[in-house]
Formats: structure tokens, C-alpha cells, sequence
């Protein structure tokens, strides 16, 4: 109701009709990016594409930066270009061989790639050097890649998640997903109820990152 008073006001105010539904919704993408989070940033990718440009060109420079490599091939496979970000990848590996981070994001990208076995055991590899890796984030991507294929193990990587992440409103509406995918729909709507509860237990200045979330997990929960 709020959404078509404040369409009426901006179409009697600009007299175009579909002005006023631009108006309207930059408005509520602004409100959104302020208060909420729901909405993706629409500069987030030109952002990420400045980034590669600017990292492209130090690596250009200087072949031997493995920093650089590192981060180039974290934002190629941000982009879904898991082959290139492994070529960089196993050429620092020798630099990067006691670094959880490392040892997951190669795990990542050969599960993206289709070898499970191999991206399975260097992320298990990262997580033992740090279970905290990435918040904990590669358990799901775990879950994720054997959800189709073993549904037990799907399972256990989720339990570790939430384990990991007991405090979070986000982990818990992504816990709900996965067990949602996995047919689980009781356990789904649980997380996502579990997700609400957290978000009304943080305290104000954590509600505001989390908020998006727990409204992701009201919506699911009621589908």
C-alpha cells in the first residue's frame, strides 16, 4: 500500500507515469542499500572489473607478484572463471602451501570445475590449517557440490557450518537454503525460524548487517 501512495504522489508530482516508477524505484534501491541489504550493489561489479584491470596490469609488471595472483584469481572465480583463476592459482602454489585461504579457494574452483575429489581434499586441507577459513563458508560450497551425489555428507558440512557460525543470521538462512535443497523442508524451516530468532537477539549495531538476511529467512520460511 505505502509502495502505490508513494507512486501516486511522484506520478501527480512528475506527470509521467513511468518516470515517476524510476523514481520509485531508485528510491527503494536507495533505502534498501541503506537500511536493509536485499538488493545487490549495482556498483559491486564495475568495482570487481576495475580491480582485475588494475591487477592485471601490476602482474603485467611484475610476474613474480604472488599477491597480486592471489587476488586476481579470487576475483576471476567471483566471476565464474574458475579455469583461469586455477591457472594462477597452481602457479603460487609453492608460496601459498601453508595458507588455509589458499587451499579452499583452489579447493572452490575445482569443485566448480567438476573435480570433487581434488577440490574436496584441498579444502579439507585449508580447514584443518583454519576451520575459521572464510567464516567457515567452505562448508557450504562442500555442501553444495555433494548435494546431488551424497546427501550424508551434504548434511555433515552443514551441521559443521552452523557449528562454526552458531550467532549468525546469515549462516543460519543459509543453512536453511542448503537443507532446503536437500529435500529437508522441516529442518529448512527451522534454520530459517532459528535465523529470525538470532537477528531479534543481536544487539542494534549488528542488526543492521543481518537484517537482510532475516528477511530473506521470513520469506522462505512461509514458501
Amino acid at each position: 500500500m505505502l509502495k502505490i501512495f508513494g507512486f501516486l504522489l511522484l506520478y501527480r508530482l512528475l506527470g509521467n507515469p513511468f518516470l515517476a516508477l524510476i523514481v520509485l524505484l531508485v528510491i527503494l534501491y536507495v533505502l534498501d542499500r541503506r537500511y536493509v541489504g536485499i538488493f545487490p550493489s549495482i556498483a559491486k561489479p564495475f568495482r570487481r572489473s576495475r580491480q582485475t584491470s588494475k591487477l592485471r596490469t601490476v602482474i603485467s609488471l611484475n610476474p613474480n607478484d604472488v599477491s597480486s595472483k592471489f587476488e586476481l584469481a579470487r576475483l576471476l572465480s567471483e566471476r565464474g572463471r574458475f579455469q583461469e583463476a586455477k591457472t594462477l592459482l597452481t602457479q603460487i602454489e609453492s608460496r601459498y602451501e601453508d595458507s588455509a585461504d589458499y587451499w579452499v579457494e583452489l579447493g572452490y574452483v575445482n569443485l566448480k570445475l567438476g573435480q570433487l575429489a581434488e577440490g574436496e581434499t584441498q579444502m579439507l586441507q585449508g580447514l584443518s590449517l583454519n576451520e575459521r577459513s572464510q567464516y567457515g563458508r567452505p562448508y557450504l560450497r562442500l555442501a553444495e557440490a555433494f548435494r546431488h551425489s551424497d546427501h550424508d555428507k551434504a548434511l555433515r558440512y552443514v551441521h559443521n557450518f552452523q557449528e562454526i557460525q552458531s550467532s549468525s543470521s546469515e549462516a543460519y538462512y543459509l543453512a536453511g537454503s542448503m537443507y532446503k535443497a536437500l529435500g529437508r523442508n522441516e529442518e529448512a524451516k527451522q534454520a530459517f525460524r532459528e535465523s529470525i530468532a538470532v537477528y531479534r537477539s543481536l544487539p542494534k549495531y549488528k542488526k543492521r548487517q543481518e537484517r537482510g538476511w532475516a528477511l530473506r529467512s521470513y520469506f522462505a520460511g512461509m514458501k
